[in-house]
């Protein structure tokens, strides 16, 4: 069955909503605006609805046929907090936040397909709407789990969808296993001693510890991690100095480590104490070391990524699963979720070309031609995990 006709037919509607949203994008966790138009739409729909979860969370349940099995679907709902630099009629109104992502058309595939299930409920059992906030790098996930999204609203089984400028409209993409990276953090703070430029021997120089702290850190990627392995690890921010006379007592670093698997990542985190350490006090300095776990390893479980597999040939025909489509190295915050409950985190392609704007871009847009294609998706999923007689 290709995309779903009824949803189709709401296209003008739904594009307008997810234009809508555009305009007014909110940044995690003050997903305000965001969260009363998604409480309006579910409860013009005849859908019960939650709010307050992870503060500006959103939970939507529609009961079905009478059955124990309980299904949930993810859309995150927050913005980022950046320029958009593209031009669409309907452009950001709100000054440094800009829907760069994508997740106001998430919403409203989720919308889309919440509002035919409503209607339709030919399913046996319950699904469970999330709407989630603070996606983009906050951890609402986390949040939402911590504050017992699960005990409050069982699932057996839970699916998110992104989509994807890499790929073409026509196109998903889901694979068992790791799927996206873990996300840590770091800062280091070094202490040295400053002075006059002109005699260095009377100072410590944090510039030049941490140059060699830069350099050596890449030796945990090139030389103690396995080539078979991915892992990353980029120093972003680089501080030291005020004037072109003086060495700066103290500077700072700061970035990532990505990682595919949990034992990667913990040997890269012991090993960058290591390193960090002894470089500074190789040279006499001292560090103040920040380390932060974000995100864990997004992995996608085989039977769900089966039951999604079918729902992409459903929709989009036997050539709509894009079966080579590698991993990445970005994360994702529905990793938490995917601890707790099996399922899968599903890319569903919206390129229209080489040159699509990849998300995070400041002149990226959502493609509305491929919302029916997600809310399609989601539809298919809760109709085959709570498939009635």
């Amino acid at each position: 069955m290709p995309v779903i006709a009824e949803i189709a037919s709401r296209q003008p509607i739904l594009a307008e909503w997810r234009r809508m949203l555009h305009t007014m994008p909110e940044l995690g966790f003050e997903e305000e605006k965001t969260a009363a138009f998604v409480v309006d739409r579910l409860q013009a729909m005849g859908i019960e609805a939650h709010t307050g979860m992870a503060r500006t969370g959103v939970i939507g349940i529609i009961e079905g046929r009478p059955g124990n099995r309980r299904i949930g679907l993810r859309a995150d709902m927050d913005a980022l907090p950046m320029e958009e630099l593209g031009n669409p009629a309907w452009k950001s109104k709100n000054p440094g936040r800009f829907h760069g992502c994508g997740h106001d058309g998430h919403t409203v595939m989720l919308l889309a397909a919440a509002e035919y299930l409503a209607h339709t409920r030919a399913f046996a059992g319950t699904v469970v709407l999330i709407f989630q906030p603070a996606e983009e790098g906050l951890g609402g996930g986390r949040v939402m789990v911590e504050e017992g999204l699960f005990d409050r609203f069982p699932c057996d089984e839970i699916y998110a969808l992104h989509n994807m400028p890499l790929l073409p409209v026509g196109q998903a993409a889901v694979r068992i296993g790791a799927a996206l990276a873990s996300f840590d953090r770091f800062d280091v703070t070094i202490t040295g001693r400053g002075g006059h430029a002109a005699m260095p021997h009377k100072t410590i120089d944090p510039a030049i510890v941490m140059s060699q702290m830069v350099l050596a850190l890449q030796a945990l990627i090139s030389r103690e991690t396995d080539p078979m392995e991915s892992a990353v690890l980029s120093v972003t921010e680089m501080h030291v100095g005020t004037t072109h006379n003086v060495i700066a007592s103290e500077g700072r670093i700061a970035g990532t480590v990505r990682a595919l698997n949990e034992a990667a990542r913990a040997r890269i985190e012991t090993g960058f104490h290591r390193i960090v350490t002894h470089v500074a006090e190789a040279y006499g300095a001292s560090v103040r070391i920040e380390y932060a776990r974000e995100f864990p390893v997004l992995v996608n479980d085989g039977e769900a990524v089966d039951r999604a597999t079918l729902a992409i040939a459903d929709v989009l025909g036997s050539d709509g699963l894009a079966k080579t489509f590698p991993p990445l190295m970005a994360a994702e915050d529905f990793a938490f979720m995917l601890q707790k409950r099996p399922g899968a985190y599903i890319l569903v392609g919206q390129g229209k070309g080489p040159d699509s704007p990849m998300v995070h871009h400041p002149e990226y847009d959502f493609n509305d031609a491929i919302i029916a294609t997600g809310a399609s998706l989601f539809v298919k999923l809760a109709e085959s995990a709570l498939k009635a007689d």
